[in-house]
């Protein structure tokens, strides 16, 4: 089911599928210039639970507010879509990149509202230096991102298929200069509260090997500073696990709600010494 939900100020274009019925609601947040179709293979195999993915807001089929994207309006945004359709039911929230940014920040902001969450490739240390060369650098690049073979080069980055890549293309044609520059911007600019340590959700944190040393960094800082959370290193992948072995993420992930556990195929991620 297909919906258009009036949550707050916006329409959120939202994807609804699985078993209304069951006790288990799984909400899964997409990363920058994809939209929810990233999360289809993940949909499916969870399909005994009841889903929802959202397009985020100036991604998919979702409208932005004043031309800008923000983390914090998103999350508003978010939390007032799961508390209206959680109905009693477990609330487990699956985020990538700036999805998982995303997640991350409505721990902090409401940390008794979901009871499980899978924290992938979040980046939570600023990097000021490339915040700076935001503006400058998508104004060279703009022009190219509307070129199919450069589109197919930045898809390769992030695993996109074949199957899925004239979606992809069609949606970064979507994206304006303003929106590009305010997504890169908060997503450049997040940092880690201190407040997730308040969150009372379980936390499964992943990133790929193959992946910037800061995002190992990031999830590093998120495992210590939740001490019940585990954290693993998916071998041989860079950023984009959901898309690049959806096999391997999903029973990572349903054998950790199920278990507390995490499969021997992973690296733990060690908590930083304090």
């Amino acid at each position: 089911m297909d919906t258009d939900m009036e949550v707050g100020s916006l329409k959120l274009y939202v994807k609804e599928s699985g078993n209304e019925d069951a006790s288990r609601m799984m909400v899964f947040l997409h990363g920058g210039g994809v939209s929810g179709w990233m999360w289809n293979k993940q949909v499916s195999f969870f399909k005994d639970s009841w889903c929802l993915v959202p397009d985020l807001p100036g991604h998919g089929r979702s409208p932005v507010e004043h031309g800008s994207f923000t983390i914090q309006g998103t999350v508003e945004q978010l939390c007032e879509l799961i508390s209206e359709k959680a109905d009693g039911r477990e609330v487990v929230v699956v985020g990538f990149s700036l999805g998982a940014q995303i997640l991350v920040d409505m721990l902090c902001r409401n940390p008794d509202l979901i009871h499980y969450a899978v924290v992938n490739s979040a980046l939570l240390r600023p990097m000021p230096a490339a915040l700076r060369m935001i503006a400058p650098s998508v104004r060279l690049s703009f022009p190219l991102m509307r070129r199919k073979w450069f589109s197919k080069l930045q898809a390769g980055t992030l695993y996109v298929g074949e199957d899925d890549f004239e979606q992809y293309y069609a949606e970064s044609l979507q994206m304006n200069r303003e929106l590009l520059v305010s997504v890169l911007t908060e997503n450049m600019s997040y940092s880690l509260s201190p407040k997730i340590a308040e969150s009372h959700a379980k936390l499964l944190v992943t990133v790929g090997e193959k992946e910037r040393g800061i995002m190992r960094k990031s999830a590093e800082d998120l495992v210590t500073c939740c001490s019940a959370a585990a954290g693993i290193v998916f071998p041989g992948v860079g950023h984009g696990i959901p898309l690049a072995s959806p096999e391997l993420f999903n029973h990572t992930v349903d054998g950790w709600i199920k278990t507390g556990g995490v499969s021997s195929d992973v690296n733990l991620i060690r908590a930083n010494p304090r």
